[in-house]
């Protein structure tokens, strides 16, 4: 094995790990001696060092320093057990996987391989909230989604402000994309706290009996800041990498989609089921809008016919790294 591909495996394994310990102590596996007390905050901890690693490594920091002390700080919060430090713990899991799940993509030429990028980044997420809901914080649900988004979307864009060579390079284009995206998520949350507070009872009965009803129809409802602006970032964004640089500030609000997902096994009124069919359900309708994001860029820029867009396809090859070297 090459010394390259070393640190991947050991990566994978202790995910694997993880996600074992996770499986043991949530399902009462095993006889009780397999099964301490610290065994579900550990498989946490052992995915939280892997994420750290592998999000350093990704955009060329020092993993050996930032997993260290991602070990160290899980470590303790296992053995002082102290409700602030699991809590803490589990909003920089969170936090990391949302990131990792962005950083992890690569640009896509076809709308199919977009579609990919999007599945993994929400995989990576995915394997995240199972790490964050085993560390078993004590929260308020809505405290801790926004705390993570803020954590989340501000290292998304002080990642994204180097690789996409800072401000000077966002251009005209980047500039409209990233102030339409800023209003986008303000709008929603905002819209979201003002009907929780004062939306008339007509209204939020109305709406919810939209969400009734396709939880009990459909078996879920998905999620409007993951449907309507994280899956659809995420998807125009490794679109536009492919051509042009400034689809990394696309990107950065795909962790709109990728948070959510890291936080989305805390909310106990739903059982797992449930939340995992609201995600599938946001991925469809995210990257339905999505392509049609691609398409209008498309049609913008004059790619108007099979032959154009293959002739499109095949210029776009703007270099990145692979999915395992670093960006930077």
């Amino acid at each position: 094995m090459r010394a390259g591909r070393l640190p991947l495996a050991v990566g994978l394994l202790l995910v694997a790990a993880g996600l074992a310990a996770l499986a043991v102590a949530s399902f009462e596996l095993g006889p009780d001696l397999m099964r301490p007390a610290y065994l579900c905050q550990a498989g946490s901890v052992a995915i939280a060092v892997a994420y750290t690693w592998a999000l350093a490594a990704r955009t060329g920091g020092r993993p050996i320093v930032f997993a260290g002390l991602a070990l160290a700080i899980g470590v303790a919060v296992i053995l002082m057990d102290r409700e602030v430090l699991t809590t803490g713990a589990a909003v920089a899991t969170a936090s990391v996987s949302a990131v990792l799940g962005v950083m992890a993509t690569v640009p896509a030429v076809r709308v199919l391989q977009a579609a990919r990028e999007v599945v993994i980044a929400v995989a990576i997420a995915g394997v995240g909230a199972l790490a964050t809901v085993g560390f078993e914080p004590s929260i308020s649900l809505l405290r801790f989604e926004y705390t993570t988004l803020a954590l989340a979307l501000l290292g998304a864009l002080g990642l994204v402000y180097r690789l996409g060579a800072g401000l000077h390079g966002l251009g005209r284009r980047g500039v409209v994309t990233v102030l339409v995206g800023s209003v986008l998520l303000a709008a929603t949350l905002a819209y979201a706290e003002l009907l929780r507070r004062y939306g008339t009872p007509s209204l939020v009965e109305w709406l919810f009996d939209g969400v009734r009803w396709s939880r009990a129809n459909l078996g879920a409802f998905p999620r409007p800041l993951e449907a309507v602006l994280g899956i659809p970032a995420l998807t125009w964004g490794v679109h536009m990498r492919a051509r042009r640089r400034q689809g990394w500030w696309v990107c950065a609000f795909g962790v709109a989609a990728t948070s959510p997902v890291a936080t989305s096994l805390l909310n106990t009124t739903v059982t797992r089921t449930e939340a995992g069919l609201a995600v599938l359900y946001a991925v469809v309708v995210g990257l339905v809008i999505g392509n049609i994001l691609i398409w209008l860029d498309l049609q913008f820029s004059g790619t108007r016919g099979r032959r154009a867009t293959r002739a499109e396809q095949a210029a776009a090859v703007r270099p990145e790294p692979a999915r395992t070297s670093p960006l930077l």
